[in-house]
């Protein structure tokens, strides 16, 4: 048995006593000092001895103190009191370890005293009850922000999502809460709005989920990056192409309302670069590479200076393979523009293929088809793996409801990607998996419609990197 002493004067004494009573173990006997006893219900004779007497009495404490405590808690309310009590507690225990309410800053230098300050302990409380801020656990594993609860608000981006399909790296979701009872989380369970969802994980990393949880529509190209970047190499598009793919771009930048970049590498005419050049105003940045770097070496350093958010690249450039690998190792979201007026655009498409990789992005294809003023089409392809399918549909059915989104669900019995062919004025929104970064010598003989993406080509693409 450990024995513990409480040193209590005042209400908050009192209530740090009755709150003592109530928690259960068996391990501990509590000896309690009052200078005016209370009366207390519920109280086990066995665990808890009372007394009254003035603890800055050194007499009376130095009786007491003959007992081997592993622990002193001190909760009076007079800062005098407070330093003669730790005074007389050092003169005759020097290594107790004391446990000190903190109500008026006061500083002690004996690291076995620790300072719990009252203002500290009040000001975190009422912060947990701003809104948009995480309520993180203060007293639980390293206090630092490893446990935090959320909010799932009406709008969020993980409503309505499967928790199976939410790529939790880093991270966890351990509990939900609704309508104030405790779910387990599983793969199946789908997250509703005013959920109070758990989570534990690496202190920043929970910070952007956090942020991710609560982000609604109108936010695209974030959390990605904040900025449009437009990447033309001079040495693949040519002359006739690079006019209209900038045109396309600007539009796109009226839309989504980011800064855009447009950065020339490998410049070969004075002409157009000194068109792109008077394109420079507040919104828009030119930059034109002169050296000959590496594209890997620029991407990643613009990615660092200007938080890129959307990459737009021609056809041309997205069908080179190494740059289609190094576009996917930034794990950004690019916009393939092809040949095709980009105004006319009406339609989303999206191909329901037999993975779940549409339900992991879907709040940024909504959020990007609200600002573009899309209409979304999921074209499912019947095949076997039918009930993770429905899964998807039923995910996307709820997130139009929640946004005021019309969605239009296609059952196709053959191969959508040849119906899209014969389909005008839409773009083509896919995840951008590994898969994609493979030659395309090597999806001649699949059937996985997101491999052959490629057939869609002479479309305007968007491809979102399957992650938070």
């Amino acid at each position: 048995m450990k024995k513990i002493l409480i040193i209590s004067d005042g209400e908050i004494g009192e209530h740090f006593i009755q709150r003592t009573i109530g928690a259960y173990t068996t391990e501990n006997i509590y000896y309690v000092v009052q200078m005016k006893a209370s009366e207390f219900e519920n109280v086990n004779p066995a665990r808890f001895k009372f007394y009254e007497f003035d603890p800055t009495s050194f007499y009376k404490l130095s009786n007491l103190l003959k007992m081997e405590f592993v622990q002193v808690f001190i909760a009076m309310n007079n800062v005098v009191d407070v330093e003669n009590t730790i005074k007389n507690i050092r003169a005759i225990k020097k290594q107790l370890r004391v446990i000190v309410l903190n109500h008026w800053n006061l500083h002690n230098e004996d690291p076995n005293v620790v300072m719990i300050n009252a203002n500290e302990i009040l000001a975190s409380r009422l912060l947990d009850y701003l809104p948009n801020v995480p309520v993180i656990a203060q007293n639980v594993g390293k206090g630092e922000g490893e446990i935090m609860e959320v909010l799932v608000p009406f709008g969020s981006s993980f409503v309505y999502r499967h928790i199976g399909v939410i790529e939790q790296k880093n991270w966890r979701i351990v509990a939900i809460y609704r309508n104030r009872k405790l779910l387990m989380p599983s793969r199946r369970r789908m997250i509703q709005p005013n959920d109070l969802l758990l989570l534990v994980g690496e202190p920043t990393v929970l910070k952007s989920v956090y942020r991710a949880i609560k982000r609604e529509l109108g936010q695209f190209p974030e959390p990605f990056g904040s900025h449009l970047y437009l990447f033309i190499d001079m040495s693949i598009v040519d002359l006739e192409t690079i006019k209209a793919l900038i045109e396309r771009a600007l539009y796109v930048h009226t839309k989504f309302q980011h800064d855009l970049i447009i950065k020339i590498v490998n410049p070969n005419d004075i002409e157009i670069v000194e068109y792109i050049k008077n394109l420079r105003s507040i919104k828009i940045t030119v930059e034109i590479e002169y050296e000959n770097k590496n594209l890997e070496e620029i991407l990643k350093e613009d990615i660092k200076l200007y938080h890129i958010g959307l990459v737009i690249v021609s056809k041309e450039m997205f069908a080179s393979y190494k740059i289609r690998n190094m576009l996917y190792e930034s794990s950004l979201p690019v916009l393939k523009i092809a040949d095709k007026e980009f105004a006319s655009l009406k339609d989303a498409a999206l191909i329901l293929s037999d993975n779940r990789d549409l339900e992991k992005i879907s709040s940024t294809i909504f959020d990007i088809s609200e600002q573009m003023n899309f209409n979304l089409e999921l074209h499912n392809y019947m095949s076997e793996h039918q009930e993770e399918k429905e899964q998807v549909i039923e995910h996307y059915n709820n997130l139009s409801t929640i946004f005021s989104k019309s969605i239009k669900i296609y059952k196709e019995s053959e191969n959508p990607i040849r119906v899209l062919q014969q389909k005008k004025n839409f773009i083509h929104i896919l995840p951008f998996s590994q898969k994609l970064t493979a030659r395309k010598i090597y999806s001649f003989f699949t059937t996985d419609s997101e491999r052959l993406y490629h057939q869609l080509d002479e479309y305007h693409q968007i491809f979102i990197p399957v992650q938070l």
